[in-house]
């Protein structure tokens, strides 16, 4: 029983299934020495917004078809399985929004490649990373829209303070006095009053203010930057680049993840076949060292042949157990990859196709147009660009309109708008420039690099290809010739001609040439894997494999 993750996708409106881990619910297999368990195969790969299925031929077709509608839904239900919270059997650790997968331990390559993408943790990230960088740009594209505000205001005050009056009384006395003098002239003999001091007498020294109670307020204002010489446009550049950085990177990851899938389906399919060469093997010297006991108690063969039969039998079984072994690991290996805890049976065959690969030539256009390595270079270039249209922006003005209203009986208001220009300070304008300039630069240069290290690799693939097909094909003659001198053998043993050491030698050959074929096999299996990713076509490989005209036995098969 697997579980799967979900990760929406704002780009292109659909929802990708993404499943986590595995965990066992098969039951047990019999007699077989590499068998697991098994369970019944549910794909799920992706589902599509219903709001983009809503055509007038859709609803036509459902109208047609009402008579099925129930099952229409089941359907639709178990494709849409319920999200909630599993645990991940390899790490134990809590995974949200997943749902339930359960997967056949019997798979073909096509199926291995379709449950890759479902449970795999690296390519859910790669997801998630670029819908954080999808909603990053549509967060920047409303940067330059109507800010509106509202303000609320409510205060209560207390005030309780002596205010000394000494000061400005003493002040308003002598300018009383100075006033009064020269308005009336003196009288002689005849005092006049003192009009400051009886002004003063009335004034206190000091006064003590009182005052509480509370306002309120609100208000309602906007700003709206009008223009802003294109700081918008290049900010939500700049973040679209980086979205097509981030898909590059998810591209390469998951090229990355279909060869290393290929690498382990197969070395586990050639130590299964290695497995069963030794198991064979063991078989053979089981029955030549069971007529050397006839032999030697016949008197046919002497003492020491017997032993060296005895001899030669613990060493076939000792490799059979070594040979068994490995295969398990190869299993195991496949299993944490597709991570279940079950080990996953592989089914598609070794494969070798006889035909001559297209030219070398045909192989770099396809890397020179697909391959993500260049898709990123790309992605970075206009990065550059953006954050060079923003530096330039540095000698512009930004225009805004603003106003603010006081929401009262008799509202007050203002309104206007403002321009204004960084004349000097912050970051030197001219220095980022000429960054932008220089990062530009390296991208240009960055991608002719990358072109000829692609076109160099895909060429290296491709001879390696041709390389693995050659031995293999070379490699038939000594598989035949192996053969029939092991029957020969055989023959002479039963006819007393040949000793039980001269059939296991030749069984040894016959083992060793078959073995060096399946290596070739593989080796002609991943460089082929190899010249597809450095391509950017990594599926392209199940094409060649569907297309093959020799295919290796395999231990399972459906």
């Amino acid at each position: 029983m697997k579980f799967a993750l979900s990760t929406l996708s704002t780009a292109v409106m659909t929802v990708t299934l993404m499943s986590f881990a595995a965990s066992s619910s098969a039951s047990a297999n019999d007699d077989n020495m590499l068998s697991q368990n098994e369970v019944t195969p549910v794909v799920v790969t992706q589902i599509v917004d219903a709001d983009n299925q809503s055509s007038p031929q859709s609803q036509k077709n459902r109208l047609k078809n009402e008579a099925v509608t129930t099952d229409i839904e089941a359907s639709k239900a178990a494709l849409n399985p319920r999200l909630t919270t599993l645990v991940d059997p390899i790490t134990h650790k809590s995974i949200d929004n997943s749902y339930p997968l359960e997967v056949s331990s019997l798979l073909s390559l096509e199926q291995a490649q379709n449950i890759l993408l479902q449970v795999s943790p690296k390519i859910a990230a790669n997801q998630a990373a670029i819908a954080a960088s999808e909603y990053e740009t549509d967060a920047l594209k409303t940067i330059d829209n109507p800010l509106v505000f509202a303000q609320v205001s409510a205060n209560a005050y207390n005030l309780d303070a002596d205010i000394d009056l000494s000061t400005l009384k003493n002040g308003i006395v002598n300018d009383i006095n100075g006033a009064v003098d020269s308005v009336i002239p003196p009288i002689p003999d005849v005092p006049l009053p003192d009009f400051g001091e009886l002004i003063g007498d009335r004034l206190p020294d000091s006064y003590n203010l009182k005052r509480s109670g509370s306002t309120t307020g609100a208000g309602l204002g906007v700003v709206w930057p009008i223009y802003t010489a294109g700081r918008t446009t290049a900010l939500t550049g700049a973040s679209t680049a980086r979205t097509q950085e981030a898909v590059a990177d998810s591209l390469l990851d998951k090229n990355e993840l279909y060869n290393t899938l290929i690498e382990r389906y197969f070395k586990a399919q050639l130590a299964i076949i290695a497995a069963y060469l030794r198991d064979d093997a063991y078989d053979t010297v089981q029955q030549v060292d069971h007529m050397a006991q006839r032999l030697f108690e016949e008197g046919f063969i002497s003492r020491v042949d017997r032993l060296e039969a005895q001899s030669a039998l613990a060493d076939a079984k000792s490799e059979s157990v070594n040979a068994n072994n490995d295969a398990r690991l190869a299993m195991m290996a496949l299993q944490r990859l597709l991570r279940t805890d079950y080990r996953i049976k592989p089914s598609t065959p070794l494969f070798v196709s006889s035909r001559p690969l297209p030219d070398v030539s045909y192989f770099q256009d396809l890397a020179l147009s697909n391959h993500p390595g260049l898709q990123k270079v790309a992605a970075k270039r206009a990065q550059a660009q953006q954050l060079h249209a923003l530096s330039d922006t540095g000698y512009k003005p930004t225009v805004m309109l603003y106003g603010y209203g006081q929401v009262e009986k008799d509202p007050s208001w203002v309104a206007g708008i403002s321009a204004s220009w960084k004349l000097w300070g912050g970051l030197d304008k001219t220095a980022s420039l000429a960054s932008s300039n220089a990062k530009i630069r390296q991208a240009d240069l960055s991608e002719i690099e990358v072109s000829d290290n692609l076109l160099l690799l895909v060429e290296k693939n491709w001879h390696d290809v041709n390389n693995a097909q050659s031995r293999y094909q070379a490699l038939q003659s000594n598989v035949d010739l192996a053969a029939e001198v092991l029957r020969l053998r055989q023959l002479g043993l039963q006819e007393g001609l040949n000793t039980p050491i001269d059939v296991v030698q030749a069984q040894t050959q016959s083992l060793k040439a078959r073995t060096e074929q399946a290596q070739a096999a593989n080796t002609y299996v991943q460089s082929l894997a190899a010249l597809m990713q450095s391509c950017g076509t990594p599926l392209a490989f199940n094409a060649y494999l569907n297309a093959a005209d020799i295919r290796l036995p395999t231990l399972y098969d459906k």
